[in-house]
């Protein structure tokens, strides 16, 4: 049996991202986010959600640019400070020990500690009610060479940080499952 927990963001998983922006004084800072995902094959898109209080927030309209500087489990509690900590009054690359880089292709910074890093051009805004989605136009992906198996990148040795947002834990990735498009023809013709 099931229980109705009524309308909720409880999509899991979600991601731990760093946000990447440059202010309006030109000061590179990060926010957690855990609204996005990807949302477009061609054009490669990726979608962020901020709300529009959030200091990222003009930054992304002002500059039309961010990156996502995907986390490892154990630059959680980096991550977690960047999304309760504002880039108004505090240097969050600075406080975590990470160092600020500046994108050669888009107007953003991204975190040269994190093993993934996605570089996105803003092509469209959705402002949906509590939250504001940027669609990103992915412009590269960068990988840490050590995290890289057979030319890919490597989720086990990435180890991303989910985050669930019904019980406000960070959670890791569990084991590899099998291949996709490949373990499902088990069942064919069954």
């Amino acid at each position: 049996m099931k229980v109705s927990l009524g309308p909720k963001t409880v999509a899991l998983p979600t991601p731990t991202w760093l946000v990447g922006t440059y202010d309006a004084d030109g000061k590179p800072n990060i926010m957690t986010a855990a609204w996005g995902g990807i949302c477009c094959s061609k054009p490669p898109c990726l979608t962020v959600s901020l709300q529009k209080p959030r200091h990222s927030y003009a930054a992304i309209m002002e500059r039309r640019a961010y990156t996502v500087s995907v986390p490892a489990e154990s630059q959680v509690v980096a991550a977690d400070y960047c999304g309760i900590a504002s880039g108004r009054n505090s240097d969050k690359f600075a406080a975590c020990g990470f160092t600020p880089v500046k994108s050669e292709l888009v107007d953003a910074p991204y975190v040269a500690e994190c093993p993934l890093i996605i570089e996105c051009k803003v092509i469209q805004v959705l402002d949906l009610g509590m939250h504001t989605m940027f669609v990103g136009e992915i412009m590269d992906v960068k990988v840490d060479e050590a995290a890289m198996r057979d030319g890919k990148p490597d989720p086990l040795v990435i180890k991303p940080i989910i985050f669930a947002p019904e019980d406000r834990h960070y959670y890791g990735l569990g084991a590899d499952l099998g291949l996709a498009f490949s373990i499902g023809k088990e069942l064919k013709g069954a």
